[in-house]
């Protein structure tokens, strides 16, 4: 059997060749959460933390009668560098992470995630401790453990896949399906093959010196776990954020201060320094002098890409899952919005073409102007084609994913052929479920109702009273959100919808339907009602 490679098989190659250099820089903040510098750890010294770390997490499981590869689920922010020296110690010492974002903050949906794993133990971010006190399975804290006395503990030996079917770590989607989110289980085929395709993802673009880049999101999401390892093989130094939604004033520091050249980060969260650089020619100067601008996750406003590449800014555009990490790049510094994207190098996929349904108009100009829509198949072959429990019944990996060939090899995203949104954090909201739960449980009071928010905080509900409805639209807001609050209890903090803000009532016969069959159309809502949306979520 071919050697498989491991992301701490990646580590350990990349320490050998960047020992000395920074794999990350910290922020430093005083005593008024001013930030001051930028601290650097390098390469040999994450490794050397990691390594203790793996020996402490060993020792504590093993005396709770945990054996070695046994799954245990970390929940955690995924943003801290503490969190990183556990997401890695935590495999390092042997064992399965299950990893659980606090944006699930649900306990009770964690142990039952934690049940179908046949998980044996969770290790929690110190902040959940007052909710995980009816734990059942052995519980530990995420604390710092840098400053801890090995004492007896040892560093057990290095985990080396046994099959390529066995399984490495296990992940979630982004959204929820029957009220939970589904498991994602990567064995170490798939493993393998994200350390080889992120090591062309992020090659180095500075002539002399070292490429420096910011964390986009959570490490327990698989968006920041593809991009760290893209960065650490390329010799990249990671800046690590407080937060995904830094502010424009940090990201400068990052520029100026800690030798920031390549921006990653989700168009939501670049439409804040976007926006602040069409009034500061300063900043808009900086921005021009970064090597690139990687987003992902969703498109970005027609208003901001014209912009960016208006004024010059690198911008380059990865089409990524996760289920199957990145899968599409566009062509760097393509010079014109809507760039074409590509298959990244060592894949096989396949573009199939989708029924064009006669539905698709609402004679408003909502027609599809596609005249072939082809749907992102990943093959089963291809190395990064998720777990057999997410494929369909021909054995490949259908994404849902809809694109339009305008070149030989070249595409453009058209969507989703489904009823799933992505919110400003790029993670994926299932609308039809949150529709179905409001009209099974309002079925007296919703006569017909959309869930909209494509790249908003959260959804947005938009309601038709039904016939005979005697109450005002405040109370009937009121009522909704009653009903439904039980089932977006469940739900990831990013598709629920909580306050009456979130749910607007429109005469009947408001909603833009199809022209045929009557069907109320999802973009033709979030377009009708965008000055709505943004007022809604400027005062959220």
């Amino acid at each position: 059997m071919v050697a498989l490679k491991t992301h701490l098989h990646a580590l350990a190659e990349s320490v050998n060749t960047y020992s000395s250099l920074p794999i990350f820089k910290l922020p430093i903040y005083d005593s008024e959460d001013n930030l001051r510098a930028w601290m650097p750890i390098s390469y040999k010294e994450f490794q050397s933390q990691v390594e203790h770390f793996a020996s402490l997490i060993a020792r504590e499981l093993q005396s709770e009668g945990v054996a070695p590869r046994s799954v245990v689920g970390l929940w955690s922010n995924g943003m801290s560098y503490v969190d990183v020296l556990y997401i890695y110690g935590l495999a390092r010492a042997g064992y399965i992470p299950q990893m659980f974002s606090l944006r699930l903050p649900n306990p009770d949906v964690i142990y039952e995630l934690l049940k179908r794993a046949d998980a044996k133990a969770l290790i929690y971010e110190p902040s959940l401790a007052d909710i995980v006190t009816d734990c059942p399975y052995p519980s530990l804290s995420a604390v710092d453990l840098r400053d801890v006395d090995l004492g007896d503990a040892t560093l057990p030996p290095m985990p080396e896949p046994a099959s390529p079917e066995d399984i490495a770590i296990i992940f979630h989607t982004s959204g929820s399906t029957s009220g939970q989110p589904k498991l994602l289980p990567c064995n170490f085929k798939w493993l393998d093959n994200m350390v080889a395709k992120s090591a062309t993802v992020s090659r180095p673009l500075r002539k002399s010196g070292q490429d420096v880049t910011v964390a986009m999101g959570s490490m327990c999401h698989i968006g920041q776990t593809f991009m760290f390892l893209s960065s650490f093989q390329n010799g990249t130094c990671t800046i690590q954020p407080k937060a995904v939604t830094f502010p424009t004033d940090e990201l400068v520091s990052m520029i100026r201060d800690g030798g920031l050249n390549r921006l990653n980060q989700f168009p939501a969260f670049f439409a804040v320094h976007a926006r602040a650089a069409r009034l500061d020619p300063k900043l808009l100067a900086l921005l021009r002098s970064l090597d690139e601008i990687l987003y992902s996750g969703q498109a970005m406003s027609r208003e901001d890409e014209e912009w960016a590449y208006a004024n010059d800014l690198p911008l380059r555009n990865l089409f990524g899952s996760t289920e199957c990490g990145a899968m599409l790049l566009s062509v760097r510094g393509g010079g014109k919005p809507s760039p074409t994207l590509r298959p990244i190098e060592g894949t096989a996929y396949a573009f199939m073409p989708i029924e064009n349904g006669s539905d698709e108009s609402d004679g408003n100009g909502y027609a599809n102007a596609n005249a072939r829509l082809l749907e992102l198949v990943i093959l089963a072959e291809s190395g990064d084609c998720p777990h057999v429990s997410m494929r369909a019944v021909d054995g490949h990996y259908h994404t849902g994913d809809l694109f339009v060939e305008v070149a030989p090899g070249e595409y453009l995203s058209r969507g989703r052929g489904d009823d799933w949104i992505k919110s400003e954090n790029c993670l994926r909201c299932d609308t039809r479920a949150i529709e179905d739960n409001a009209r099974q449980t309002c079925a007296d009071l919703i006569g017909e109702c959309i869930v909209v928010g494509n790249g908003r905080p959260s959804p947005a509900l938009f309601v038709e009273p039904a016939q005979g409805v005697q109450m005002d639209d405040a109370r009937l807001r009121r009522e909704i959100i009653r009903r439904t609050r039980h089932f977006h209890s469940r739900r990831y903090l990013h598709e629920r919808i909580t306050s009456q803000k979130m749910v607007v009532v429109v005469p009947r016969g408001t909603l833009p339907r199809t022209a045929t069959k009557g069907n109320i159309r999802r973009r033709a809502v979030e377009d009708m009602f965008k000055a709505e949306l943004d007022a809604m979520f400027a005062s959220a």
